[in-house]
């Protein structure tokens, strides 16, 4: 089903409701609601077990040793690709990572980090000749109003690293993965493809395209954890254990991947 406007801005509220941010929020909410009540026993109770179990959740999904176990399954999933110096496929597939609109301080749209690393490891599987071109899949996932556009600005970057412009096809419309998989379809049929996303993206990236008839070798980049969920025990210190905004940032990352798995196996699209 294609989403309408109100469906994908639906779709993008709602995502919301799965980061952990968004659950530590509502249970101090919670609290705070209670402690404004008149006071009473059982009230002072859940105003103890609500502020405790926010506290609990914040220091969990904020620990770099919870997100290092949670981003680092994801990541694990499908490793670099081995691919021989022969090896050949009909196209390199690049799925956008978002795009931050110009502004009075920005002085121009620029590609988030998310997109340029992806953009960047497409570029080097083309420059070393595994296949003739490279799609660039995304388009403006603004809810209100419109807003630049993915593909142009990682053509333009990809260009700038050294791919012709005539090896370079874009998809500009895709909001979400699935419709990445579906416009990239319109644009190659059934092919053989080297597909790139960070490497948490991959395990939904990999299934909505198979799902499509592309024949996929997973090209994982942009890792965030060092070492494998069982790999990284013994390099632990002080610092895995104390809470931080990037772990908080990475927790975030791989709940909404998982969930993101859950609703589109739900729906048949993977």
């Amino acid at each position: 089903m294609e989403l309408t406007p109100f469906l994908f801005g639906l779709y993008k509220f709602v995502k919301y409701g799965v980061y952990p941010l968004s659950w530590v929020v509502v249970l101090l909410g919670v609290t705070a609601l209670l402690s404004l009540l008149p006071p009473h026993p059982s009230r002072h109770k859940w105003i103890r077990r609500s502020s405790l179990a926010a506290l609990v959740l914040l220091v969990t999904v904020s620990s770099p040793l919870m997100a290092g176990q949670l981003i680092g399954t994801l990541e694990a999933w499908y490793p670099p690709p081995v691919i021989g110096p022969s090896d050949r496929y009909d196209a390199i597939v690049v799925l956008g990572g978002g795009i931050d609109k110009k502004g009075t301080l920005r002085p121009a749209d620029e590609l988030t980090s998310y997109s340029r690393n992806r953009t960047t490891c497409g570029v080097d599987l083309y420059m070393r000749g595994y296949a003739p071109k490279v799609v660039l899949t995304g388009g403006d996932g603004s809810v209100f109003g419109s807003g630049p556009k993915e593909a142009p600005e990682m053509k333009r970057w990809a260009h700038r690293l050294g791919v012709p412009e005539g090896a370079i096809l874009t998809e500009e419309e895709a909001r979400t993965t699935y419709e990445n998989a579906i416009g990239t379809r319109r644009l190659l049929g059934p092919a053989s493809i080297l597909l790139v996303s960070s490497a948490s993206h991959l395990p939904r990236a990999t299934a909505l395209f198979s799902k499509q008839g592309f024949r996929v070798t997973p090209a994982p980049c942009a890792y965030v954890a060092q070492n494998k969920p069982q790999d990284g025990w013994n390099d632990l210190d002080l610092f895995d254990f104390l809470p931080n905004d990037r772990a908080l940032q990475y927790s975030q990352d791989a709940i909404a991947e998982v969930i993101g798995l859950a609703i589109y196996w739900l729906t048949g699209k993977i």
